[in-house]
């Protein structure tokens, strides 16, 4: 099933200009709960209440506020904000390009896909290869939902895509993260350590590989849930300690050697997933009986999933 976007706009730089279609590259499937009332199972709406009068407050009661100090707002009126916004031009105005190897990945927010729009074809194609071959990425400035967006574009599978990041206030610097500098490393451990990663090392990253588990378990649940079954819940496991470190990076070698050891230098192919290993006897699975049915809001529609 083809994309469909989801806005569209102008790539402006020098006096080029390419009309683009922008793309949702990603969106999230974890899993998500409604509160209840616990009583009947209605599901719950939120409110604004005023704690100073003491009552519910409508939307359409309420205005716009910015603390400026502690307890104490200025107000703005939905057409003064109107007035702050800039111009919904939909531009996309390139500012300069840089090094792909200077930008760091902390900065980046959300990512959007980019394809060309009717008469754009071949001047998307040219900047996405010219920047390819430059190894360059397009710094920029993104006039949209009323606000100024910085944005980075880059060349990616013979296309562009785009990028929302943050403005350097807004993302905190990592020297302010105590990280205990000055710890000595033995040659010795270094040399383990490096081993330990040569035989983990897969010659790409597979996102495929991996999958939300507590989602698949929420899933299943909802399913034994709705079947009338009882829940199985697997006792929790111990977090390992960590006492020596050399040890600890021997003991993990040796049980990679022993279980899925790969020859020093190359990379490892990728494994099948294993199935899931049967509970001991004598740490068996805790059992939970939930509750017979399916706890529903009270209403004579149909119950649809989501």
């Amino acid at each position: 099933m083809a994309a469909r976007a989801i806005s569209s706009g102008t790539i402006s730089f020098g006096l080029v200009a390419i009309p683009v279609k922008l793309y949702t590259a990603a969106s999230s499937q974890s899993v998500s709960f409604n509160m209840l009332h616990a009583k009947c199972g209605g599901r719950l709406k939120q409110q604004y209440t005023c704690p100073t009068d003491n009552e519910v407050v409508e939307r359409n009661d309420t205005v716009k506020g910015y603390e400026y100090a502690k307890d104490q707002f200025v107000r703005f009126t939905a057409e003064e904000l109107k007035q702050l916004e800039s111009e919904r031009s939909n531009t996309l105005d390139i500012v300069e390009f840089v090094p792909a190897s200077t930008v760091d990945f902390v900065y980046i927010e959300k990512t959007y896909y980019l394809g060309p729009d009717k008469g754009g074809h071949k001047a998307y194609h040219l900047l996405s290869e010219a920047m390819t071959r430059a190894k360059r990425i397009a710094v920029g400035r993104f006039m949209t939902r009323g606000k100024e967006q910085l944005v980075l574009v880059r060349p990616y599978k013979k296309g562009l895509v785009l990028h929302e990041v943050f403005y350097a206030n807004e993302v905190r610097a990592f020297e302010d993260v105590d990280t205990t500098p000055g710890i000595e490393l033995k040659d010795a451990e270094l040399a383990l350590a490096e081993k330990l990663i040569d035989q983990l090392t897969e010659s790409a990253f597979d996102p495929a590989k991996f999958e939300d588990t507590y989602a698949k378990k929420v899933t299943a649940a909802v399913e034994q849930k709705i079947a009338g079954h009882q829940i199985t819940v697997a006792p929790e496991q111990p977090s390992a300690q960590i006492i020596d470190l050399f040890e600890a990076l021997k003991k993990s070698l040796e049980g990679q050697t022993a279980g899925t050891a790969k020859p020093a230098g190359k990379a490892a192919r990728p494994s099948e997933p294993s199935e899931p290993s049967e509970p001991s006897e004598k740490h068996g699975p805790r059992k939970v009986t939930p509750d017979k049915g399916v706890e529903r809001a009270p209403s004579k529609k149909k119950r649809t999933a989501g």
